[in-house]
C-alpha cells in the first residue's frame, strides 16, 4: 500500500510473524491501529475477500474461533522511517457475507501484548525477599519470548519484605497484577512496540511529560494548515486537589497534606492553570482512606499520580492527513499548536491517537491534553 511517501507493512503468524501471501494483502481493505498512552492498545484489520480466498479457508478451518496466539505486527514506513504503529494478537474476528455477489467483508479485532498476560490467574504465587521492581521484572521475562523487554524503574519507595515478615504473593494475572503494582507506587504501564518489528518495550515507571517536542499542529493558517480538524475544550470542575493524610503516631493525629500536580516529569504546559474546584469551600475529603495507613513516601507518589491527572483540565481533539501534516503524530510525546489563539497555542501532551490506513489514505485521529491555558513558550517547532 503506498501513497507517495508512504507505505504500509503487514505481518501475520503464531510467535513469528511473517509477510503474509499476496493475496492476502491484495485482500486487505482498511487499517485501524488505536494507540493509548497507558491503557490497552488495540487494532482492527478489514479484508474484502471473496469465496476462493485464502482467509475465507483459514477462518472456515478454525471454527469461526479466535486466532488465538496469531501474532500482528503493523508497521508504517514514512519518508524512509519505519515506525511501529502496534505488535499485538488477534482476539476476535468477523464476517460479513456479501450482497448481490459482492465481495464479503472480514475483520479481524486484536489488542497490544497485554492480552497475553491477561490469559490465566496465578493468585498466590509467592515473591520472598522481592521489592515490587524485581516482581515486575520477573513476571515480563516470561515475555521475552515474543520479544518484550522490560524497562523497571525503581520507585522511591524500595521496600524489602523480609520473609519472616511477609512474602508478597501474585493477586489475579500477570498484567492485573503488574498494574496494581504501578498503582501502589503510583507509576504508569504499558507497552510501546519498536523500534524495530518484533520487538516492544515494556514500561514500568513514572508518567513522563518532559521531552522532544513533535512538530507542530497547524490550524487556520492558510497554505501552512497541517490539520483538518480541532476543537477544544475546557473542564475547570475535573481539577480537584487531592488530600493526602498522614498519620502522626506519637500525637494520634492524621494531617491532611494537598499535593500539587506539578513535578519534574509532569511540568507547567500552560501558563494559567485551572482553579482547583476543591478548596472554596474547602473539601477535606481525603483521596483514598487506606493512604494514611502506607509509608509517606508512597502515599505521596500516589497523591501525585492522581493530581496530575485532576489537572489535565484541556483538551483537545481533531483529526489530520499525514501526508500534509509530513509525518506520523505519536502518542506519549509532546507536540506543538499553533493558530488556534492565544489561550489554547503552545504545548500539549499526546494522549491518544488512532492510525486509519486506506489504499491512498492516511489519517489521524488524535487526543491532546494539558494542565492550564495561554502557552509556556514563545515558539513552537514546526
Amino acid at each position: 500500500m503506498l501513497l507517495k511517501s508512504v507505505q504500509l507493512t503487514l505481518l501475520i503468524g503464531p510467535i513469528i510473524p511473517l509477510t503474509p501471501p499476496r493475496p492476502v494483502m491484495d485482500a486487505l481493505a482498511e487499517v485501524e491501529v488505536q494507540v493509548e498512552d497507558t491503557s490497552q492498545s488495540g487494532f482492527k484489520l478489514t479484508f474484502s475477500i471473496d469465496k476462493q480466498s485464502p482467509l475465507q479457508i483459514l477462518f472456515l478451518l478454525t471454527g469461526g474461533l479466535p486466532l488465538l496466539f496469531m501474532r500482528v505486527v503493523i508497521v508504517a514506513t514514512v519518508n524512509g522511517v519505519s515506525n511501529v504503529l502496534i505488535d499485538g494478537v488477534i482476539t476476535d474476528n468477523h464476517v460479513s457475507p456479501g450482497d448481490k455477489g459482492s465481495n464479503s467483508t472480514l475483520t479481524l479485532l486484536g489488542k497490544d501484548l497485554t492480552v497475553l498476560m491477561d490469559q490465566s490467574t496465578l493468585s498466590g504465587f509467592p515473591f520472598p525477599a522481592m521489592p515490587a521492581e524485581a516482581r515486575v521484572a520477573l513476571l515480563l521475562l516470561k515475555y521475552a519470548l515474543f520479544g518484550v523487554a522490560p524497562l523497571v524503574i525503581p520507585s522511591v519507595l524500595l521496600f524489602v519484605p523480609l520473609p519472616i515478615d511477609q512474602i508478597p504473593s501474585q493477586q489475579g494475572t500477570d498484567l492485573q497484577y503488574i498494574r496494581y503494582l504501578a498503582e501502589q507506587a503510583g507509576y504508569v504501564f504499558y507497552i510501546d512496540p519498536g523500534p524495530i518489528s518484533g520487538v516492544s518495550k515494556a514500561y514500568w515507571g513514572p508518567q513522563v511529560k518532559v521531552g522532544p517536542v513533535q512538530p507542530a499542529l497547524s490550524v487556520d493558517m492558510d497554505a501552512y494548515t497541517n490539520v483538518e480538524s480541532m476543537q477544544f475544550s475546557f473542564d475547570q470542575q475535573k481539577n480537584k486537589i487531592p488530600l493526602v493524610y498522614i498519620y502522626n503516631s506519637e500525637t494520634g493525629v492524621s494531617i491532611p497534606i494537598p499535593l500539587p500536580p506539578i513535578t519534574p516529569l509532569n511540568p507547567p504546559l500552560g501558563l494559567i492553570p485551572p482553579l482547583p474546584t476543591n478548596l472554596l469551600p474547602p473539601d477535606l475529603t481525603p483521596l483514598r482512606d487506606d493512604l494514611a495507613k502506607k509509608p509517606i513516601p508512597q502515599a505521596i507518589m500516589m497523591g501525585l499520580a492522581a493530581a496530575a491527572q485532576n489537572a489535565e483540565a484541556v483538551t483537545c481533539e481533531g483529526s489530520l492527513d499525514v501526508t500534509r501534516y509530513g509525518g506520523i503524530l505519536k502518542a506519549r510525546q509532546l507536540v506543538g499548536v499553533r493558530g488556534a489563539g492565544p489561550a489554547f497555542d503552545g504545548l500539549y501532551y499526546v494522549k491518544s491517537v488512532k492510525h486509519r490506513i486506506k489504499r491512498g489514505e492516511y489519517k489521524q485521529d488524535f487526543t491532546l491534553t494539558r494542565n492550564g491555558l495561554v502557552s509556556t513558550v514563545p515558539t513552537v517547532n514546526i
